[in-house]
């Protein structure tokens, strides 16, 4: 059973730093395209970042590039999210995803090219 499990969600003041994790169970991370997306109260799930199974691409949404680092590390099977410099604007859940398939080239991180799913986590960035 292929399954995603997200950590390291929580309150944090702008300006600060958190991490999150993905952890696959069930199936090889490295062998998929991996992404993370958001969605806050009233909009719909954006790609924040992405990258192709290899890592040979990697997509940033421009709110986050500069801040956000994607990376994985395949001998735990586990992708993360480095933030920094939280704005309150980056609250949402949090979603990690991956997807076998080659990507549709200039859409590395649309969410409806990803089949699996994480259950979300919350990020919440106030003072």
């Amino acid at each position: 059973q292929w399954q995603l499990v997200e950590s390291g969600g929580g309150l944090v003041q702008p300006g600060g730093s958190l991490r999150l994790s993905c952890t696959a169970s069930g199936f090889i991370l490295g062998y998929n395209a991996i992404g993370w997306f958001r969605q806050a109260p009233g909009k719909g799930r954006e790609g924040v970042s992405c990258r192709s199974m290899g890592d040979s691409t990697t997509f940033y949404a421009d709110s986050v590039k500069g801040r956000f680092t994607i990376s994985r590390d395949n001998a735990k099977n586990t992708v993360y999210l480095q933030m920094n410099s939280l704005k309150p604007e980056d609250t949402a859940v949090y979603y990690c995803a991956a997807d076998f398939y080659p990507k549709p080239s200039g859409r590395l991180c649309d969410p409806v090219d990803f089949g699996s799913w994480g259950q979300g986590t919350q990020v919440t960035v106030s003072s």
